[in-house]
C-alpha cells in the first residue's frame, strides 16, 4: 500500500479584495467585491492534493479562534486529516490578497500568526508519519527549521521531497540537497538562482542553476506558458499550459500544481506525467474564484487530460 502524502505548511484565512487597481500609499479605492476564505500555500496545497485523490495528512499550528475552526472546516470538506498543534495564545494567520479585477493578477500580505512558530520539535512529534509517507512536501511560510527538520527526516526514510520554495526567500547551504524536486515559479526560480527567468529556455538554464546548488531535479512552472521538467538525470521538457477557459483569478495556481504533481508522483507516475498532472489541476483552478475552493476533484482532472489536444 502506498504511504501518504504529508504536507507542512501554514494555514491562514484569505481576505479578498477586488479593485481595478491598488492604492497608493495614503490613498482610498472603492473595491468590487469581497470574499473571505480558507489559504496560506501549505493548506492550499494539501487540499488540492486531497481532491484530487492523494491520501493526506497536513502538519501545521492553529489557534484556538474562528480562522482555527475555518481551518478544520476546510480540511475535514476536502479529505485532508489534520496533524495539528495548538496555541493557547495568539491568532491563526490571515492574508491580504488583492485582485485586479480586468487581469485577475494578485498581490499578497501574509501574516502567519502562530503557524509561524511551527518547531523542529512539532515535526519530530510527527516523525514516524513522515518516515512512512510516499512524499512529503513543504513551502518557507513556516519557519526554516521546521522545514528543514521535515526535509531531513523524510530524505533519510527514502520519501520523495518536494520542495516549494514560496514565498521567496534564501536558502542555507545544503537545503536544496535534500529536494528530490524544487518547484519554483519564474520569480522564485530567479530569486534562488540570479538568472532572469521569463520563458522555457531561462527557466531550463534556472533548474540547472537549482541542480548544480544540490536540488535532485526541478520543475519550473510559468504560468500561462505551462512548465518546464529539468530531471537530474536526462533532457529537460517544456509541457505547455492545458486551457480551459478563461482565467478568472491566479492566486492558487501554484498551489494546485504542487498539490496534483504530489499526487500523480505518490502514485508511481513519471515525472513527465507528474507535471501534466499538476498543470491540469492547476488549469482548472484558475478558472474558478478563490483558492482551496478552487481546487478541482480527481474526475475533472482525469477528464481534462483525457481530452484530445
Amino acid at each position: 500500500m502506498l504511504g501518504p502524502i504529508v504536507i507542512l505548511g501554514v494555514f491562514v484565512a484569505d481576505t479578498a479584495y477586488r479593485a481595478a487597481r491598488q492604492p497608493r500609499l495614503g490613498e482610498t479605492v472603492m473595491g468590487d467585491s469581497f470574499a473571505l476564505g480558507p489559504g496560506g500555500k501549505g493548506s492550499n496545497q494539501a487540499v488540492a492534493a486531497a481532491k484530487a485523490g492523494g491520501k493526506v495528512h497536513f502538519l501545521s499550528r492553529l489557534a484556538r479562534d474562528a480562522f482555527g475552526d475555518l481551518a478544520l472546516r476546510t480540511w475535514s470538506e476536502a479529505g485532508v486529516t489534520p496533524e495539528v498543534a495548538f496555541s493557547e495564545q495568539g491568532y491563526t494567520g490571515a492574508a491580504y490578497i488583492f485582485l485586479e479585477a480586468g487581469t485577475g493578477n494578485n498581490a499578497i500580505i501574509v501574516s502567519p500568526g502562530v503557524a509561524g512558530d511551527i518547531s523542529e520539535e512539532d515535526i519530530d512529534a510527527r516523525a514516524d508519519l513522515i518516515r512512512r509517507a510516499s512524499v512529503f512536501v513543504t513551502q518557507l511560510e513556516q519557519p526554516l527549521p521546521a522545514a528543514i527538520r521535515g526535509l531531513q527526516l523524510a530524505k533519510e526514510a527514502g520519501v520523495v521531497t518536494i520542495l516549494n520554495p514560496a514565498p521567496a526567500a534564501p536558502l542555507p547551504d545544503g537545503m536544496l540537497a535534500l529536494c528530490d524536486w524544487v518547484t519554483p515559479n519564474e520569480s522564485e526560480a530567479e530569486a534562488l538562482t540570479g538568472l532572469l527567468v521569463h520563458d522555457p529556455i531561462t527557466a531550463e538554464a534556472a533548474g540547472r542553476m537549482l541542480i548544480l546548488m544540490g536540488a535532485g531535479g526541478a520543475v519550473v512552472t510559468l504560468g500561462a506558458q505551462g512548465a518546464v521538467l529539468v530531471p537530474g538525470d536526462g533532457a529537460a521538457l517544456h509541457l505547455p499550459a492545458i486551457h480551459v477557459g478563461p482565467v478568472v483569478e491566479t492566486t492558487g495556481a501554484g498551489d494546485a500544481f504542487n498539490g496534483g504533481f504530489a499526487v500523480a508522483l505518490s502514485e508511481g507516475r513519471s515525472p513527465a506525467d507528474a507535471v501534466r498532472f499538476g498543470i491540469a489541476t492547476a488549469g482548472i483552478s484558475v478558472t474558478r474564484p478563490g483558492t482551496a475552493p478552487a481546487m478541482p476533484m480527481r474526475a475533472e482532472i482525469e477528464a481534462l487530460l483525457s481530452r484530445p489536444s
